[in-house]
């Protein structure tokens, strides 16, 4: 029986050979990237608490997120591009897996805890795995295990949830533990990282954004602000700045589009030398 702990040394021994991807393992990977592709590209507004977004949140997002979903703004095309090379590199890995000879079940198999729906990756030699893409800097979380104090995108609560939902799953042997295998989206690189469940904080996170949705009327935001440099002025911390509801969080936002991305000031005291993106 194969070892989930052997699966990074089996899969750079595949790839390092010239045996272990048939053609029907091909084809089957060529298939799953081609629905994750198609499946980016379609809009989807979901008005309901999902497995995948139980990590840390402003409030007001959430509020948003569940009972105005139509508001959120648009993801630009270059986000989508990002979000898709992701979905890609999940399918790769996972048929990398496969193909190394390690036992794949599960795969994108739903899971409800408390009424709340998600999909996970798949159960690789009997355990939960969830793949996730990073660049170079990022990835460094996961291969120094930093991430367990600094998982701002709620990574191991997705986990979390998983495992609990997967608790009466027989394809799931190992009940109390997950792992995240993360990929070096630009070198290559990859790392296996162990998480313990946390029922009790997954289950109290779930009552309280069930809490929050149900509100008449929006929350307060919480979303975290940073110094942009020694100007004086305010801009949303990197967190902040994927919030969709951004606007609905900050009246006032302003947006500069400098050449590393755009910047969202929430108070200027220096304009940027810089294009200012207009609203309509």
């Amino acid at each position: 029986m194969t070892s989930i702990y052997d699966v990074i040394p089996d899969i750079y021994k595949l790839v390092g050979g010239n045996n272990g991807i048939t053609s029907l393992l091909a084809s089957d990977m060529g298939h799953r990237i081609g629905g994750a592709i198609k499946t980016s590209l379609e809009h989807q507004e979901r008005r309901a608490l999902r497995l995948s977004g139980l990590g840390p949140k402003c409030p007001r997002e959430l509020w948003y997120s569940v009972n105005a979903p139509q508001l959120a703004e648009p993801l630009p095309p270059y986000a989508r591009i990002k979000y898709m090379y992701g979905h890609i590199i999940e399918h790769l890995t996972i048929g990398l897996c496969k193909a190394a000879g390690h036992e794949v079940t599960g795969e994108q198999d739903e899971i409800t805890v408390d009424g709340i729906l998600g999909h996970r990756d798949c159960v690789l030699d009997g355990c939960i795995v969830d793949v996730k893409s990073a660049a170079t800097r990022s990835f460094q979380k996961f291969k120094d295990k930093t991430i367990f104090s600094d998982d701002p995108f709620g990574y191991l609560d997705q986990l979390d949830g998983y495992l609990l939902g997967s608790s009466d799953d027989p394809l799931v042997r190992v009940k109390d533990r997950a792992y995240l295998l993360a990929v070096d989206k630009t070198l290559g690189h990859m790392v296996l990282y162990e998480h313990r469940l946390r029922e009790d904080s997954i289950r109290s996170r779930i009552a309280d954004y069930k809490r929050i949705v149900r509100l008449s009327t929006p929350p307060a935001c919480t979303c975290g602000t940073v110094p942009d440099g020694k100007s004086g002025n305010i801009k949303l911390d990197t967190k902040a700045s994927y919030n969709l509801f951004k606007h609905h969080c900050f009246p006032a936002l302003r947006t500069f589009l400098y050449a590393s991305g755009p910047v969202y000031l929430t108070k200027v005291v220096r304009t940027p030398d810089v294009t200012e993106l207009t609203k309509h």
